[in-house]
C-alpha cells in the first residue's frame, strides 16, 4: 500500500497532522522555495524520479542533483497544506493550497499524483501587483477595468497569466474609484490592500466551502465588482451570468484560447436542453473577453499577445444563435470601441522587435491576416 492511502483511509488524525506540521521535511520545501525565489523562477516542480526543478523565463531546470522519489514529495509538501487541502488531498488525491513562508513569500501549491506517486507544482505569488503597462498588455485592456457592469471573461491557457491581468484590473479600481470589491479564489493569489476601495478576499475552502457557495454569498453582500477566480462548474457559471445580467461588473476566467473558445466554453458545460435558455443570458450578460497567451521573446522572459473583444449588438446576437465563428468579424466591427485582433497583438511585438516572425505565425489564429498587417 503506498503512503497516500494511508493518508485516505486512516482519515483525520490530529496528532499525525500535528507531527507532520512539525517534520524536518518542511524545512526542505522551504529550501527548494527561498531557491525558486533566490532564481527568480515562477514554479517549483517535484515529479517522482526527477530533481527538484524549477522554471525560469519558460525552461525547466534542475536544482538538486538526486532525484526524489513520491514519498519524498508527498512528505515535504503535505505539512505545508491547509486543513482544507489536507482534506481535498485524501478525499481526491489533488489538492490545491495557499502556503506562506516568512521571509520568503507566498506560494500556490498543487498537490497530486502521477503514476500513482505524489507530484507537486508550486507557484511563486509575487508581492506585488504589477501595473498593465509592467504586463505589456495592450493599452486598450485599461478599458475592462471602467466597465460599469457585465461579464467579462479573461482566457488563455495555464500559466498565461490570466490571474495576474485580473489582479491588476481590480487594482487599477482601487487607486481610482471608492467601490465594494468581492473576490473568490482557490487560493488567494494576490493580496490587495483596502485604498480607495474595499475589496473583500474569500478562499474557497477557507472562507466557504465552494465557489457557487461564496458565490451566492457575495451578491447579497451589496459589491460593485465580483472576481471569480475561476468559472469551474456549471453551477458557478449560472450564478456569474444572473450576478452581471443585475447590475454587477463580474470578472472572471477560464482556460481556453480564443474569443469564440471562451464564450462556448460557458454554453457547452450546461446540459443539452439548458444551453440555448443559458445562451440567451450570457448574450445579455456578456461585457467583453480578452484572451491572452506569453510568447518568448528576443531578449529572453516572455511577454504577453491578446486578443480583446468589446461585446456589441452583432456580438450578442452571434452568441443567442450559437455562430461564434462570427465573432472574430465582430472585433474589426468594434475596433473603435477598444478591440483587437491577436493577429494585431502579435503584429506589434514582431515589429518592434520583441518576439521572432516565426513564433508570431506559429501562435496566429489566422495567420493569413498576420502576413497581411505584417507587409503593411
Amino acid at each position: 500500500m503506498d503512503s497516500h492511502s494511508d493518508i485516505r483511509q486512516a482519515g483525520p488524525d490530529p496528532r499525525r497532522d500535528r507531527d507532520l506540521q512539525n517534520s524536518p521535511a518542511r524545512s526542505r520545501l522551504n529550501h527548494w522555495l527561498a531557491t525558486l525565489v533566490e532564481r527568480a523562477g515562477s514554479d517549483l516542480l517535484l515529479i517522482p524520479g526527477a530533481p527538484a526543478s524549477i522554471r525560469f523565463e519558460g525552461v525547466v531546470r534542475a536544482i538538486d542533483d538526486e532525484a526524489l522519489d513520491g514519498p519524498e514529495i508527498e512528505a515535504a509538501v503535505v505539512p505545508a497544506l491547509t486543513p482544507h487541502g489536507l482534506r481535498q488531498y485524501r478525499e481526491t488525491l489533488i489538492a490545491d493550497s495557499s502556503y506562506r513562508v516568512d521571509g520568503v513569500g507566498r506560494f500556490r501549491i498543487n498537490l497530486h499524483r502521477e503514476r500513482g506517486l505524489a507530484a507537486a507544482a508550486i507557484r511563486a505569488l509575487p508581492a506585488k501587483i504589477p501595473s498593465l503597462s509592467e504586463l505589456n498588455l495592450p493599452p486598450a485592456v485599461e478599458g475592462l477595468s471602467r466597465l460599469p457592469r457585465g461579464l467579462v471573461l479573461i482566457g488563455g491557457p495555464a500559466g498565461s497569466g490570466k490571474s495576474t491581468t485580473l489582479a491588476a484590473l481590480i487594482d487599477l479600481v482601487n487607486q481610482r474609484e471608492a467601490r465594494h470589491i468581492i473576490t473568490i479564489e482557490d487560493p488567494v493569489e494576490y493580496e490587495h490592500v483596502h485604498f480607495r476601495s474595499l475589496i473583500e478576499q474569500v478562499e474557497v475552502g477557507v472562507d466557504a466551502p465552494d465557489f457557487p457557495t461564496a458565490l451566492r454569498a457575495a451578491v447579497r453582500q451589496a459589491p460593485d465588482i465580483i472576481v471569480v477566480g475561476e468559472m469551474r462548474d456549471p453551477e458557478t457559471m449560472r450564478i456569474a451570468v444572473a450576478a452581471a445580467e443585475t447590475g454587477h461588473l463580474v470578472l472572471s476566467t477560464l482556460h481556453t484560447t480564443d474569443v469564440a473558445n471562451t464564450v462556448s466554453r460557458i454554453s457547452d458545460s450546461f446540459s443539452l436542453e439548458r444551453q440555448n435558455t443559458i445562451r440567451q443570458e450570457l448574450a445579455m450578460a456578456l461585457a467583453a473577453v480578452l484572451t491572452q497567451i506569453l510568447l518568448p521573446t528576443r531578449s529572453g522572459g516572455r511577454m504577453p499577445a491578446a486578443e480583446l473583444l468589446m461585446v456589441g449588438y452583432g456580438a450578442r446576437q452571434h452568441v443567442r444563435r450559437n455562430s461564434l465563428q462570427h465573432l472574430h468579424q465582430e472585433i474589426t466591427i468594434t475596433r473603435g470601441k477598444g478591440s483587437f485582433s491577436l493577429e494585431e497583438s502579435l503584429g506589434q511585438l514582431v515589429r518592434h522587435g520583441h518576439i521572432d516572425r516565426e513564433d508570431a505565425l506559429a501562435c496566429a489564429n489566422h495567420p493569413d491576416d498576420l502576413n497581411g498587417l505584417l507587409k503593411n
